[in-house]
């Protein structure tokens, strides 16, 4: 399975999503059509879950983001608890900056929704898309 890998633009984030695992979403979200970008994202995320590499790591980077960009990061996350259930180490490493306690709260709303383990990590500028 080839990587996903979508460059950012100023309404989108970008995307590095890899066979082996390692998945970072970073930058802000508020395409017109939040359908239209995401759509091939979980797409592929669909396909990867039918094999995935033993661990899964999903990274992300939000700065912000509008609701319907919200919901299509919702079902990304819904889709992880799939490989939660077949006992596949899967989880969510969250990014926030330490002024913006709303984003923060945006994670621990997502925690809350879904079955896979998040941790919360303050935004260091070292953190990069590889």
């Amino acid at each position: 399975m080839e990587s996903l890998i979508i460059t950012a633009t100023s309404l989108t984030p970008s995307i590095r999503f890899e066979s082996n695992g390692n998945m970072e979403i970073h930058g802000k979200s508020i395409p017109e059509n939040s359908d239209d970008f995401w759509m091939p994202i979980l797409n592929w995320f669909k396909e990867y879950i039918n094999a995935p590499a033993n661990q899964t790591i999903v990274k992300l980077d939000i700065a912000y983001l509008n609701i319907s960009s919200s919901k299509n990061i919702l079902h990304l996350l819904y889709q992880l608890n799939e490989l939660t259930d077949r006992n596949i180490d899967a989880r969510v490493e969250w990014f926030y900056h330490a002024a913006d306690q709303d984003m923060l709260e945006v994670g621990k709303d997502y925690e809350h929704m879904v079955r896979v383990p998040f941790s919360f990590k303050i935004w260091e500028e070292e953190f990069q898309l590889a």
